[in-house]
């Protein structure tokens, strides 16, 4: 079906620099189009409540029939939002916003499907390269990597922050490459996952045979790493698809409800881990 000019849909986002973010925009443009639906894309740069209610300005010279919000830093004022009235919102995010339909990729499944993998290798405990503080996403994943550990009674290191790219992986990779206790790291992302790979050969780690690796996203580059990452795979059309179903029943029916949906993540095993050297 091609989309009709006449039907819009607005997306209103602070980056796309991130792979998910990017890659959930596209899903989501191509499900819209599906649909018949064209995208505006409405970008806020940092998601201050002042500039969130400007670009709600700015929508109503756009004449769109709904809005998703892909905003995830915790620096966006909730509270203090007032989305434009008779618009249908689908907010892509972690956490149920009050009054809104929310949908994303379960982020906590996928931290315990990683965690659990390599616990049941028989790693004594994981070490975590945790996504920057004001994401949500990152938030999630690191909880459920604590959780799981407390569930295994194991120890829970403490986590090295970073900043979704390989450069901030390789940079902190460095740090774990120089432990010798560190056998078995899971990386928030596949980016930061590559930049460890990096730091761990140089410094003479083998991997899998010494430190086993997984990330997080799945990204088309992961399965040529060396070793190819094991990592969870995001179903970025899957959850592209939901926004749009989900906002469309919301247009159609003229009901807001606020549900929060999450849309099931899944381990691929690679090459880069397996037992810990013992």
């Amino acid at each position: 079906m091609l989309p009709d000019p006449g039907r819009s849909i607005g997306v209103l986002t602070s980056t796309l620099a991130t792979l998910g973010n990017s890659r959930t925009l596209d899903a989501i443009a191509q499900a819209a189009a599906a649909e018949g639906y064209t995208i505006t894309l409405l970008s806020v740069g940092k998601p201050t409540r002042d500039a969130v209610t400007d670009a709600f300005r700015e929508l109503g010279t756009h004449d769109v029939d709904g809005l998703v919000v892909l905003v995830e830093e915790y620096a966006l004022d909730w509270p203090g939002i007032v989305f434009p009235q008779g618009v249908p919102v689908v907010v892509v995010d972690s956490n149920a916003r009050a009054g809104y339909p929310t949908v994303d990729a379960d982020q906590a499944q996928g931290a315990v499907l990683a965690t659990e993998h390599l616990l049941k290798l028989g790693h004594e405990t994981v070490w975590h390269i945790a996504g920057p503080s004001d994401s949500c996403a990152a938030e999630h994943r690191e909880r459920a990597w604590r959780r799981t550990l407390t569930r295994f009674d194991r120890r829970v290191p403490l986590p090295v922050v970073g900043d979704w790219t390989a450069g901030s992986g390789y940079t902190l990779g460095r740090v774990l490459a120089d432990e010798p206790a560190v056998t078995a790291v899971f990386a928030a992302n596949d980016q930061m996952a590559l930049g460890l790979l990096r730091a761990l050969h140089e410094s003479g780690r083998s991997v899998p045979g010494e430190v086993s690796v997984a990330g997080f996203d799945d990204m088309a580059e992961s399965a040529s790493f060396w070793p190819p990452l094991t990592t969870i795979r995001q179903p970025f059309a899957e959850l592209g698809g939901q926004v749009v179903r989900t906002l469309l029943g919301e247009l159609r029916s003229g009901v807001r409800t606020a549900t929060l949906e999450r849309v099931p993540v899944s381990l691929v095993v690679r090459g880069s881990t397996g037992p810990p050297p013992w």
